[in-house]
């Protein structure tokens, strides 16, 4: 994957999370360390009582299980779901201590209602906004999603989903999919001035008139450590970003070799089938008959 590509620009996530990619995500340490870092702020969120006792969390893609365990350090029990299962394969090995289960959130949760008293998600949700097949419906999808995740949630308890957004549309489409089957709550952007550490969290309220929670660095403050970022509800659009970075990429032009190679190997990852094989003749240009 290239430097700032979206993995939702890859693949769908059942085959972008395979089993290499898997693995890399447990064995690479700066990546368990802003796993670690979102985690912790996604409970701080959820504002949980402070009374000892234990609380059972919902871990919407939960991966390989990296957000579980901090869940498990900080004294709850936990459920995690994920569409992946090479990512669910690595969290069995490494033996969390969550239930895990095997699970496209698009199509609602299958979870008893009132069971939560919390949920959080690190860097998921986002996926449902692509329609990665022909009957996905975005809209339908997160409908969907948030009627059943109300409904797995107690009175009074908070869902905190930290995503990344593509652009502004995409952020409002989240947080009105959220608004339209009960959810009060909204956007908290920690560092919002900050281009690196930025970080989006929706914060879902069931029951509650509770007033959002601050975003970090409101004052133009950077983190000490690479991790996030907080504020308002505007999106910075990195469409421009994705945009030139297409251009440059393979510095090929199109409906040349390069690029009808770069073509053949992004639809195989996206998981098409009958892709012609590479040969010699791949890209050459056929002489004009007469």
């Amino acid at each position: 994957m290239g430097k700032g590509e979206r993995p939702e620009h890859m693949a769908p996530p059942e085959i972008f999370y395979n089993e290499e990619e898997a693995r890399k995500y447990t064995s690479n340490s700066r990546m368990i360390n802003i796993q670690t870092q979102l985690t912790e702020r996604a409970v701080e969120l959820l504002s949980l009582p402070q009374d000892g006792t234990p609380r059972m969390l919902l871990d919407i893609g939960c991966g390989s299980g990296l957000s579980g365990e901090q869940l498990t350090e900080l004294g709850h029990t936990w459920v995690g779901l994920d569409i992946s299962p090479a990512m669910l394969d690595v969290a069995a090995d490494r033996e969390v201590e969550g239930d895990l289960l095997l699970h496209d959130m698009g199509q609602g949760l299958p979870l008893r209602p009132g069971t939560f008293d919390g949920a959080i998600s690190i860097s998921a949700v986002q996926w449902l906004c692509n329609a990665d097949k022909a009957c996905h419906e975005p809209k339908k999808r997160l409908k969907r999603f948030f009627e059943t995740l109300y409904a797995a949630l107690t009175r009074g308890a908070r869902a905190v989903l930290q995503v990344y957004p593509e652009n502004a549309s995409q952020a409002e489409m989240l947080v009105a999919a959220a608004m339209k089957v009960g959810f009060s709550g909204g956007l908290v952007i920690d560092y919002p001035h900050s281009t690196r550490a930025k970080k989006y969290f929706l914060v879902l309220m069931v029951g509650s008139t509770t007033g959002l929670p601050q975003g970090r660095g409101l004052d133009g403050e950077e983190p000490e450590e690479e991790e996030g970022q907080g504020g308002t509800v505007r999106v910075v659009s990195r469409s421009s970003q994705h945009t030139k970075r297409r251009r440059t990429d393979s510095g090929s032009k199109k409906g040349s070799r390069e690029w009808v190679l770069h073509k053949k190997e992004q639809m195989r990852r996206r998981g098409y089938e009958h892709i012609p094989q590479d040969t010699k003749y791949t890209g050459r240009k056929r002489k004009q008959a007469f």
